[in-house]
């Protein structure tokens, strides 16, 4: 008799929410035994969904970047689809989540290093690339204008979060979404790349 896929999916979904909270509170170093109590789960089941650690903390990476990408898609004028992607890019990185993740990469990323190239590629990496392909079909169809589409993707990120970041991160803010910022970013992106 195969297991229930409601109830498997169900389980998968409290695991990858215990390890997030667990490598947000505890680093890379939390041990899978926490991270199964966490679920209320034993060790094998999480073994059943997750063959190691790495496999588990690569899940959590890709489990947020997709939340951030799914606004890229549909038909959406520009602007809009801009905005929606701003909102959740900005969101996901600088809520308190977003800082404690990045921080724990940050310093574990001298001892492990495969595990930060992990990160980078299904975080950081895959982000704007996504986004490129994006700006790339708008440039195409002269809904912007035509320029490097992975240089525009990295301005645009860097825009929406870099300053606020280094706020969260250094000066420990957590007032950091700010009402009006993605729209003041998105409109002088999109005055930057305008058709000529």
């Amino acid at each position: 008799m195969s297991p229930d896929p409601e109830t498997t999916q169900g389980t998968r979904e409290r695991l990858l929410q215990a390890a997030c909270a667990a490598f947000r509170e505890e680093g890379y170093q939390v041990s899978i035994d926490r991270i199964a109590s966490r679920a209320q789960v034993a060790r094998q089941t999480l073994y059943n969904h997750f063959h190691s650690k790495d496999e588990l903390f690569g899940e959590v990476v890709r489990h947020s970047v997709q939340s951030v990408l799914v606004t890229l898609e549909g038909n959406g004028d520009l602007r809009t689809t801009l905005l929606a992607f701003g909102e959740a890019y900005r969101e996901r990185l600088l809520s308190p989540t977003g800082l404690a993740i990045f921080r724990t990469m940050v310093a574990e990323a001298p001892r492990f290093p495969e595990l930060a190239r992990q990160f980078f590629r299904q975080g950081p990496q895959t982000t704007r690339k996504r986004l490129a392909d994006y700006l790339a079909h708008a440039m195409a169809t002269d809904q912007l204008r035509r320029d490097d589409p992975d240089f525009a993707a990295e301005i645009l990120t860097a825009m929406l979060i870099d300053l606020d970041r280094l706020r969260g991160l250094f000066d420990l803010q957590t007032e950091l979404l700010e009402p009006t910022k993605t729209a003041r970013v998105v409109d002088c992106f999109l005055r930057t790349f305008a058709p000529d």
